[in-house]
């Protein structure tokens, strides 16, 4: 039964969306485990809301041990079709200061210890990833980004490196010369997975220091991160609950037929437990 259309993932220092009506916590089991936390049902206005803190109440959960396939999965049951993240980055470009938000268009991938897909039980499935993240998802949140006066950046590519030591001066230079604007360590294989789920997904990524490369500034910490987060935090609510009044109801995006052009193992061929299994995620592809 769906019981809502949107998902936010609250990241470091986001582990809860105040202003929620008729919020409830839903304990979802999925055959990946349980997802990183309970997740909070509620309303915004008319549209239902679902919220999972994506490092668990309390920051628990190390990047690199993320229930990523869990915390999907659960949403997925729950009729979800978008996803927004907060996410929080170090930005490799000197216009992408501190307190700014960045929309990203691009990612590339430097994670190694990650598993990255629904696919690996016999059904396999390649979907399109040249575009990561979801056009007219991230076009909206940048549009209300502008309409809430935040100081906002439209596209640019995002590392996703494993963590969770931050970076080396040598790699933040390297990942400059690349020509990336931001770093953090949780996109992939969050978009992913979403992808395959075929749920659009968008970052809303918090800036919160310059990375190691810049020799202006001290080198990146702890205690940074979550300051400069928590003087985000309420941006971030204000700007979120902005988007939600304007999201349309149906999708006009590829998102949301990613499957059709990504199955390669017919049906038939599939294990009746693995379809069993993965039900959610291949419904609409097999009813």
């Amino acid at each position: 039964m769906t019981q809502a259309k949107l998902a936010i993932i609250g990241g470091s220092g986001l582990y809860s969306m105040e202003g929620l009506t008729g919020a409830r916590e839903l304990d979802i089991s999925t055959p990946y485990g349980s997802p990183s936390d309970k997740i909070t049902v509620g309303s915004v206005g008319d549209t239902a809301v679902a919220f999972l803190p994506r490092h668990g109440r309390g920051h628990r959960i190390s990047p690199t041990r993320l229930p990523v396939k869990a915390n999907v999965y659960a949403l997925k049951t729950l009729g979800v079709e978008r996803i927004v993240s907060v996410s929080a980055v170090g930005s490799l470009q000197e216009e992408m200061r501190p307190l700014d938000m960045v929309v990203p268009d691009q990612i590339i991938d430097r994670t190694f210890q990650r598993d990255h897909t629904f696919f690996d039980e016999g059904l396999v499935a390649h979907v399109a990833f040249s575009d990561p993240f979801c056009a007219s998802l991230s076009g909206l949140l940048h549009q209300v980004a502008v309409e809430e006066g935040v100081s906002v950046h439209r596209g640019g590519t995002y590392i996703a490196m494993e963590g969770p030591a931050f970076s080396t001066r040598a790699e933040s230079n390297l990942y400059r010369l690349w020509g990336a604007h931001i770093i953090g360590m949780t996109a992939l294989p969050e978009a992913k997975l979403a992808r395959e789920a075929e749920i659009c997904y968008s970052i809303l990524a918090c800036v919160t220091d310059y990375d190691c490369w810049r020799e202006a500034t001290e080198g990146v910490t702890v205690e940074m991160v979550i300051a400069n987060l928590q003087k985000n935090a309420a941006t971030s609510i204000n700007l979120l609950r902005s988007l939600i009044s304007k999201m349309p109801t149906e999708r006009d995006c590829p998102c949301a037929t990613a499957l059709d052009t990504a199955i390669v193992t017919p049906f038939d061929l599939a294990s009746e437990e693995f379809k069993r299994k993965l039900a959610p995620i291949i419904r609409r592809r097999v009813t």
